[in-house]
């Protein structure tokens, strides 16, 4: 149910800036020449020490200073985010391209213009990405609800309500029914062939169902014209930006909450009040937003860090997410009696995540840490991490035991086979197998003694065969260790 919201004011803004991000998962083994196409396509691999790109991809007047956004991150997780190696495959790859389109969203309320500034594929560990499409709403004094309402609009890949299907981007002589079209026809075009969307063990839904429900993530600076009438920007505002409640069918601006204790709350749990009551920062699931009374030119530095340290905090926080939810889902489709080598490299995985990957500490500044502490308590991550290493712990003693029974029934079954073997067997037949064997002596065996030649030649076998099945079980063991380390 959503109630309608009614000020004696629409508030307006001066700047709405928004990044979409939408994660997928990749091909198998696929992510090298994904790498080779977003070269072919006109991406261009981002590094730090290339500080041409600073303000390349963020539209006029805006600069992400490389060196403060590694100052940022302590050096384990500048050395993820931030890689000097091209081909270093546990990090996050960044390929970035200028796109510069104006564009015109047109809705069932109104149009609005906007530019798409660029577009970012990041290439991550554990076979996911990201896909960032970076727009800048072209309206002057914009009213707020619109601004949530092409969010909210331009966010949904697929129709699914009766405003997505009356939503239309229009590009040059083009016109899309549906985002998904605009982005991977024209933005990211040859990105659709590497998304792994196939089946996982029979589940019927796509690779992360757990986590993308064909919307992408919203980042979003919203820049407030200052009121006469109003002193900070309040919080059925700032709920709204969280939920993007834009507009009804009517045309008027909306809330999906009604009771004026459950939005104080919410917004106590949801925000980041340092710089209240002109700025603020809300995060839940869906959305991550600065909004801010701040004039165009004191709220630059804003739109920077949004950009730059933030942006990377909302990744990692996401990628941390799907990663634990991924390895969980995994963990539940186990069969425990029968997936042997399954669990082993979940335990692996598991291993490989928590050492290289998730950190408490990961932001060097006091401001950055405390956004992304909030981020991660939304996510939720921490709970999900304490889920993921109770379940390593389950494994490590399943496998324990199960290692432990199988070398016992193995000891038995070669301790009786060689003392059946060898005690009876080659006493029986010893001499005649010394030096130049005769085997026409064995043309005048007794029953006893073929049996005896049995034993000994099975029991010559099996031990060959168990020797040959370890090297085997090494040697797949490693490959499979490569294939998920690839550093």
């Amino acid at each position: 149910m959503t109630e309608h919201f009614s000020e004696h004011t629409e508030p307006t803004l001066h700047t709405v800036l928004l990044q979409f991000i939408f994660p997928f998962s990749i091909k198998d083994g696929e992510d090298k020449s994904l790498a080779r196409q977003l070269g072919l396509d006109g991406f261009t691999r981002f590094f730090l020490n290339n500080k041409e790109l600073e303000d390349a991809y963020y539209g006029e007047g805006y600069c992400v200073s490389h060196e403060k956004m590694e100052r940022s991150y302590l050096p384990f997780a500048a050395h993820v985010l931030f890689p000097r190696d091209k081909d270093k495959e546990d990090s996050f790859r960044r390929f970035s391209r200028v796109n510069n389109l104006a564009c015109r969203l047109e809705m069932t309320q109104q149009s609005v213009n906007f530019r798409v500034l660029s577009t970012d594929v990041f290439i991550c560990p554990f076979q996911l990405g990201f896909l960032t499409v970076r727009v800048r709403i072209e309206e002057e004094n914009l009213p707020f609800s619109t601004a949530l309402e092409f969010a909210d609009r331009f966010r949904t890949l697929e129709d699914v309500s009766y405003q997505d299907k009356h939503t239309y981007i229009h590009y040059q002589d083009k016109t899309f029914d549906q985002v998904e079209d605009f982005v991977f026809r024209n933005l990211a075009d040859g990105l659709q062939p590497f998304m792994d969307q196939s089946e996982i063990d029979g589940a019927y839904f796509e690779t992360l169902p757990f986590f993308v429900d064909e919307r992408m993530l919203v980042q979003a600076f919203y820049g407030f014209n200052r009121q006469e009438d109003a002193d900070e920007i309040s919080v059925e505002l700032r709920y709204r930006a969280s939920q993007l409640d834009g507009l009804n069918l009517d045309g008027k601006p909306y809330i999906s909450a009604s009771d004026p204790e459950y939005i104080e709350e919410y917004c106590q749990a949801h925000s980041y009040n340092r710089w209240g009551p002109d700025t603020y920062y809300m995060t839940n699931e869906q959305t991550f937003c600065c909004l801010s009374r701040a004039e165009p030119e004191v709220a630059t530095p804003l739109v920077n860090q949004m950009y730059g340290q933030y942006y990377y905090g909302l990744l990692l926080s996401i990628f941390h997410k799907i990663v634990l939810l991924k390895l969980s889902n995994l963990h539940s489709r186990l069969r425990i009696n029968h997936d042997y080598d399954q669990i082993e490299n979940l335990i692996f995985l598991i291993n490989k995540f928590s050492a290289k990957f998730y950190f408490l500490e990961l932001i060097s500044q006091s401001q950055g840490r405390e956004i992304f502490i909030q981020l991660r308590k939304v996510y939720g991550n921490d709970a999900l991490f304490d889920e993921v290493k109770m379940t390593l712990n389950d494994l490590f003693q399943y496998q324990e035991k199960f290692q432990a029974k199988r070398r016992d029934t193995l000891l038995m079954i070669l301790t009786v086979f060689t003392v059946v073997s060898g005690i009876y067997g080659m006493n029986q037949v010893i001499e005649d197998l010394k030096g130049r064997i005769e085997w026409s002596k064995m043309l005048e065996y007794s029953p006893f003694e073929y049996l005896a030649l049995l034993l000994t030649f099975t029991g010559i076998l099996v031990s060959i065969l168990l020797t040959l099945k370890e090297l085997w079980n090494g040697i797949r063991s490693r490959r499979r260790k490569r294939f998920y380390t690839k550093d």
